[in-house]
C-alpha cells in the first residue's frame, strides 16, 4: 500500500525497498482486542449466502462489523458498513458500547446516502442478531447473510480494513477523548475512500472502483 501510495504521488519506489526502510525504522504493531461478536443465545442466526457466490456490482453485498479502538484511557468501538465489491466505506461510527442501536444508526445512514443493496452480510454479534437490526434490514427488502462461528474468512476484507485503520491511524495516536478519537477515524475513513489504492481494485481507490461498479441504471440516476 505504501509503494502505490508513493507511486501515485510521482515517487518511483518498489515494494521491496519500502519493506526495508520500514524494518529499518521498527514499524510494527502488536496489539489485542477484546471480543466484539459475542453470539447472543436467544438470537436467530441466519445462515451464510456468500460462498461461491460472485459479486461484482457495488451494492450487491454490504458488510457490516465492529472492531475495538483502543484510546490512552479506555478504548471505544468502530461499526461500519463497508461495500463488498469496491471495499467503499459507506458510513461509519463511533460508540462506548455494543448496543444493536449504532450498528442500526450506521446502516440507516449508510441507506439513506447509497441506497439498499440485496445482501446484507454481518457476524453473529449480538448487536447484528438482534431482532431491531434485522427489522431495519428486512423492512428494506435485504436478505440477511451472516459468518459462521469464528469464520473470519468468510468477511476476510473487512478484517483488512481494520488492520488498515489500526496500524495506518489508531496506533499512531494515543486518543485522549472520545470526541478526538471519532474526528481522527473519521479523517481517515475519509482518506481512505478517497486516496488510498487497493492491489485487488487493480490499484485504485475504492470511490473510484465504487461508481464504476454501480448498476448502470444507478448511474444514469
Amino acid at each position: 500500500m505504501l509503494r502505490d501510495q508513493l507511486n501515485r504521488a510521482g515517487i518511483n519506489v518498489g515494494r521491496r525497498h519500502v519493506s526495508t526502510l520500514m524494518k529499518r525504522m521498527g514499524i510494527e504493531a502488536l496489539y489485542r482486542k477484546p471480543r466484539t461478536s459475542k453470539k447472543h443465545p436467544g438470537h436467530t442466526i441466519y445462515p451464510y449466502l456468500l460462498r461461491g457466490k460472485t459479486i461484482i456490482q457495488a451494492n450487491q453485498v454490504w458488510a457490516l462489523d465492529t472492531t475495538y479502538i483502543p484510546m490512552a484511557k479506555g478504548f471505544v468501538y468502530l461499526t461500519a458498513v463497508v461495500d463488498w465489491a469496491s471495499r467503499k466505506v459507506l458510513a461509519a461510527k463511533i460508540a462506548i458500547t455494543l448496543e444493536a442501536c449504532h450498528a442500526i444508526d450506521v446502516l440507516q445512514e449508510a441507506f439513506n446516502r447509497h441506497g439498499i443493496p440485496k445482501i446484507i452480510n454481518t457476524d453473529q454479534g449480538s448487536q447484528f442478531t438482534a431482532e431491531e437490526f434485522v427489522q431495519a434490514a428486512k423492512e428494506k427488502g435485504c436478505r440477511i447473510s451472516m459468518d459462521g462461528r469464528g469464520a473470519w474468512r468468510d468477511n476476510v476484507f473487512v478484517e483488512r480494513l481494520w488492520k488498515s485503520v489500526k496500524y495506518e491511524s489508531v496506533y499512531l495516536h494515543a486518543y485522549d477523548s472520545v470526541n478526538e478519537a471519532r474526528k481522527s477515524i473519521m479523517h481517515y475513513l475519509n482518506w481512505y475512500n478517497r486516496s488510498r489504492p487497493h492491489s485487488k481494485l487493480n490499484k485504485k481507490t475504492p470511490d473510484e472502483a465504487y461508481f464504476e461498479m454501480l448498476p448502470i441504471i444507478e448511474q444514469a440516476a
